[in-house]
């Protein structure tokens, strides 16, 4: 077996994770360009798995694709009051082209709220014209200071549905559909368990009446915020004069929402699953879906054991899988399994001499450790596809054990502080008054600790906030994030 190139976990979980985006080919830091990213092929089909997938989802629900400009002038922003104070520390601002000032800085696109806005005041008139259901595939730039590849960089991928409805209660809904949309995604395709609820108003999106998020469980115990979905009321529709004549015929200002997730994803997809040895991949996602790799000692072998194995890569393919057939020369097995093992691949297959003597071929998990299942060559195909399903299951299985084992319910400071010593973490329940300076305060005695968000499937249970005893409502899901 090759060497091992990736630091445990348990001995510097940041380093761990760069060492498992190097090892499995996903990313590397675009140096040239601060802060930013190259995302090589092996990470990029990820995000095109997450694309395709959510791509489908968006469509279903009757939303479409659109793209609007990456330049978006300076007082576009400046006319939502909120907005601009939000994003103005993140903006890259273009002051010349074309060898000239400009007689309007443009700022590079950091989310689309105002020139949509823009566009769909030339769009919209009438109730006949809603909803208006849009969506758009794009790059954003926010110039962070600190960043970390796919959690927080300077440029990154995403999608952001925006839409406009003749009704509040339109709005709402859509914003609540979305959510769900996420949800059901980050579980059935990325095995990942995530917490629906609603951000507090120190979390909110800059310009929304309210911000829904999924929060999602990493190994260390820290949340990711994987997706938002945020009810924009009337504030862009005032904002840019978006107006309508509803059915009475009468003029009235559209609601908004905007929702989106982006590469993070891939982040969360790393941190939520993969181990000491690298990717961990769920079946569903894995570019590479299995690789069949020869195993012969003598050259004599060699023609036999590797004719057999691509007779099987392509009886695999013809099955609908996305298969490599591993035949490299000159590169010894434990590297072969350790080049495939740090990419994630769900299942590697063996073939070697004894095993077409015997008419088997060995099978062994990404998820199993050391050890191999052996099955008869003509039930390979059929085996090997109905692992994935297993696979997919038993990675949402761990990841909701995982969770579960690090989620706590407090009722007093010193418990609570007792859950959060410097850097580490858990998802903890406890009540909290609803006072923004409260919230604030806990923030800053625990070196970090928020509130993630206000959980959508929790029964009111009247309580005590655990930083001032004073009433509570209910109790609100905190930990430190990413």
């Amino acid at each position: 077996m090759a060497e091992k190139k990736i630091t445990p976990r348990d001995k510097d979980y940041s380093q761990w994770y760069l060492d498992v985006i190097r090892e499995g080919d996903v990313a590397e830091p675009a140096e040239v360009v601060k802060g930013c990213m190259v995302i090589k092929p092996h990470g990029y089909a990820l995000w095109e798995g997450m694309r395709d997938d959510l791509d489908r989802r968006f469509k279903a629900t009757g939303h479409k694709n659109a793209y609007f400009p990456l330049l978006i002038p300076m007082s576009f922003i400046q006319k939502e009051a909120e907005h601009v104070e939000g994003f103005s520390p993140e903006l890259a601002v273009v002051t010349h082209a074309g060898g000239k000032e400009l007689e309007e800085p443009y700022v590079v696109r950091p989310t689309s709220e105002t020139i949509i806005g823009h566009f769909f005041a030339k769009w919209i008139s009438s109730y006949r014209d809603l909803p208006l259901l849009i969506n758009q595939w794009a790059n954003v730039m926010r110039w962070e200071l600190r960043t970390r590849m796919f959690l927080r960089t300077s440029e990154f991928l995403w999608q952001e549905g925006h839409t406009a409805h003749a009704t509040h209660e339109e709005a709402v809904e859509e914003t609540r559909r979305m959510l769900d949309v996420y949800a059901d995604f980050a579980e059935e395709v990325m095995a990942m368990p995530v917490v629906k609820g609603e951000k507090t108003a120190t979390e909110r999106f800059a310009g929304a009446l309210s911000t829904f998020s999924i929060e999602a469980f990493m190994q260390n115990g820290w949340a990711l915020q994987a997706g938002t979905s945020h009810d924009l009321g009337q504030n862009f529709g005032k904002a840019f004069n978006v107006r309508f004549q509803n059915e009475e015929g009468k003029l009235d200002h559209v609601w908004q929402t905007s929702w989106g997730v982006s590469t993070r994803l891939v982040g969360a997809l790393i941190m939520c699953h993969s181990d000491d040895n690298g990717l961990v991949l769920p079946p569903r996602l894995a570019p590479i879906e299995a690789v069949v790799v020869p195993i012969f000692r003598k050259a004599g072998e060699r023609d036999r054991v590797v004719s057999a194995c691509a007779r099987l890569r392509d009886d695999l393919v013809a099955a609908g899988l996305s298969v490599e057939l591993d035949d490299r020369e000159g590169v010894k097995p434990g590297q072969k399994y350790y080049h495939w093992e740090a990419r994630g691949v769900p299942v590697r297959v063996e073939i070697g001499p004894r095993d077409l003597d015997k008419g088997q071929v060995a099978l062994k998990k990404r998820l199993a450790g050391s050890e191999r299942e052996f099955v008869p060559m003509e039930g390979a195909v059929s085996r090997v596809r109905a692992l994935m399903g297993e696979i997919q299951s038993e990675m949402l299985r761990r990841a909701r054990e995982r969770r579960e084992e690090s989620t706590v319910t407090v009722d007093s400071w010193d418990d609570f502080l007792d859950l959060f010593p410097e850097g580490r973490s858990s998802f903890v329940y406890a009540h909290w008054c609803g006072d923004a300076e409260v919230e604030r305060q806990i923030k800053e005695e625990t070196g970090g600790v928020t509130i993630r968000n206000v959980p959508l499937d929790t029964q009111p249970e009247p309580g005590r906030c655990i930083r001032t005893g004073r009433p509570s409502t209910g109790r609100v899901l905190f930990a430190r994030a990413y």
